[in-house]
């Protein structure tokens, strides 16, 4: 069994694959339009060029990913993105990058549990935790 994050960017899934393969060196290991779905019903009037499904491997994970209904509104509330890196090094450099654009929740710091652990929302308020293992 797996447990997969799928992400709705509501409209800006593209630019956000893009910004994860610079920020977080994701693989885009699938990525359909809405033109391209076998079945017409489900393209909506101008969102022909939006994604319907996207799949990016960071690391050793998949994450799924879509513009979903591309209404403009999208909302990640109530979760975060836990990103595990080996080194304080690869720690700032990913917080950097994920912040690039975003908001600093938590300044990248040492805590009892790692060397390095930190919070930032990404620019399309995605939240992250970026962790270094002790």
């Amino acid at each position: 069994m797996q447990v997969q994050p799928y992400v709705f960017f509501d409209g800006r899934c593209e630019e956000a694959v893009e910004f994860y393969r610079g920020a977080l060196g994701a693989e885009v290991t699938m990525l359909m339009r809405y033109k391209d779905s076998p079945d017409p019903a489900m393209v909506q009037p101008g969102a022909e060029n939006k994604v319907m499904h996207a799949s990016l491997r960071i690391g050793d994970t998949t994450v799924l990913a879509s513009d979903g209904r591309a209404e403009g509104r999208p909302s990640f509330q109530g979760f975060a993105l836990s990103l595990t890196v080996p080194n304080e090094a690869e720690a700032e450099r990913r917080f950097a990058s994920l912040g690039n654009g975003g908001q600093v929740q938590m300044p990248l710091t040492k805590t009892f549990f790692s060397p390095r652990f930190g919070m930032v929302a990404d620019r399309f308020g995605v939240s992250w935790m970026v962790y270094v293992a002790p």
